[in-house]
């Protein structure tokens, strides 16, 4: 009898859990999310020895997924996060960005620049101008 061992490649993820299909990108086993939605569909791919159809399965550390001959060990240091966690987490930091351009913006406004705009005659009327504002012209 031959055993027929299969190398066992393992690939680091940054979270966990992470969906199916994703991975078999990240792993480069696919070429396109596309591709990766089809296999799974066709029943193509095995997670843990099992034929999975669920495209976006959630994956956790140590499982192992197989397809086409490849076979993959998910590695992962980071704590699960569950549904809400991950939600919060993107809320945060897009609440920071928010405040971050609203302070750029501010900051933006503050600098005036004086720009001479000059008329028909022979008269220049200074306006004071602030940034991505039009300019206000006298006749």
């Amino acid at each position: 009898m031959e055993d027929t061992l299969q190398e066992i490649t393992p690939i680091d993820v940054s979270y966990q859990p992470i969906e199916l299909c994703k991975l078999l990108k990240i792993a480069n086993m696919v070429g396109g999310g596309g591709e990766a939605k089809i296999v799974i569909s066709e029943g193509y791919v095995y997670v843990n020895g099992e034929v999975e159809f669920q495209k976006r399965k959630k994956i956790f550390h140590q499982d192992i997924v197989e397809f086409n001959g490849e076979v993959i060990s998910v590695q992962c240091s980071a704590p699960v996060q569950d549904a809400k966690a991950q939600k919060a987490a993107k809320a945060k930091k897009l609440s920071q960005s928010v405040n971050n351009n609203q302070q750029n913006d501010k900051s933006k406004k503050k600098t005036k620049k004086k720009q001479s705009v000059e008329t028909g005659s022979d008269e220049v009327t200074e306006t004071t101008v602030a940034s991505g504002k039009r300019k206000r012209i006298s006749f």
